[in-house]
């Protein structure tokens, strides 16, 4: 299985491959994912790579429960030059995604250096998105979403939460092909923690295996998330590296094919080492 990206292809193969999170944002969930000073930006970025990186994810705006959207042209001063930079820096087979909802952003990223779009409102939130992805011939990554980050988590509910995830995310599937989007183009996401219970989040990983179903590459985005905290009774995302560690060893077995990760050196060993159980032969 092949992703097709503006200059370039992954070709997915047993091990997950980590997407590293670099937030250009002063109030992302997660205090330690923040950057907003280029030079630190670029040296997160690196470090990533050493560790085990093959995509790094550039935000601009937080989508975390109840967030406040920011101006487009803030998102734009925030992600563009910090991508321009690091694009400077790295090896040519390390790809660059800029997690936006917004056309202009990506168009502009994509101009930058970027080669992936990450669209948590699977290609909804800005009628424009579809076209940018068509013509720029990138990557995308369509992800399921109930609402807006807004009011997302006010009292979301679902009657069979995998059968309605899979019917609303077949249909933002079926949009982007639709519009001229090719199917290699396309990595999909449950979207855990978006508009979903701590229930609904565990349900999808019980069962994420109905994902394959589509027949597109998975990605899957838990790190050190809310419902982690409420699993272990832990506040402070900063206290749930374990956590996160466990689920993405659970995804390594089930042949996730992307984990987007905070923490790359954390999440690169447990793969590896799950990998060497399941293939002892390959230490003979």
């Amino acid at each position: 299985m092949i992703w097709k990206l503006k200059e370039g292809v992954i070709e997915f193969e047993d091990k997950p491959i980590i997407m590293g999170i670099l937030n250009i944002t002063p109030d992302s969930f997660y205090k330690n994912s923040r950057v907003m000073d280029i030079k630190e930006a670029v040296n997160r970025a690196i470090k990533f790579i050493q560790e085990g990186a093959k995509i790094i994810d550039i935000g601009g705006q937080s989508t975390r429960p109840f967030s406040d959207e920011i101006p487009e042209d803030e998102e734009i001063k925030r992600v563009i030059p910090v991508i321009k930079a690091i694009k400077n820096e790295i090896p040519k087979d390390i790809y660059i995604s800029i997690d936006t909802y917004r056309s202009n952003v990506a168009k502009l990223a994509l101009e930058s250096g970027a080669n992936i779009v990450n669209d948590i409102s699977g290609l909804m939130f800005d009628k424009n998105m579809v076209k940018v992805i068509k013509d720029y011939e990138c990557g995308v990554v369509v992800m399921h979403i109930r609402g807006k980050p807004k009011n997302m988590q006010e009292n979301p509910y679902y009657e069979d939460t995998i059968k309605e995830i899979k019917e609303e995310l077949n249909l933002r599937i079926e949009y982007a092909l639709n519009n001229g989007i090719k199917k290699n183009q396309i990595v999909i996401d449950p979207g855990i923690g978006f508009g979903k219970r701590v229930y609904d989040n565990l349900i999808i990983l019980k069962y994420i295996d109905e994902f394959f179903d589509f027949e597109l590459p998975i990605l899957v985005g838990h790190s050190r998330k809310s419902f982690i905290g409420k699993v272990l009774n832990l506040e402070n995302p900063e206290d749930r590296l374990i956590g996160s560690v466990v689920v993405s060893s659970y995804l390594t077995l089930k042949g996730i094919n992307i984990i987007r990760t905070h923490d790359v050196k954390e999440t690169k060993q447990t793969i590896d080492m799950i990998y060497a159980i399941l293939n002892p032969e390959n230490y003979l």
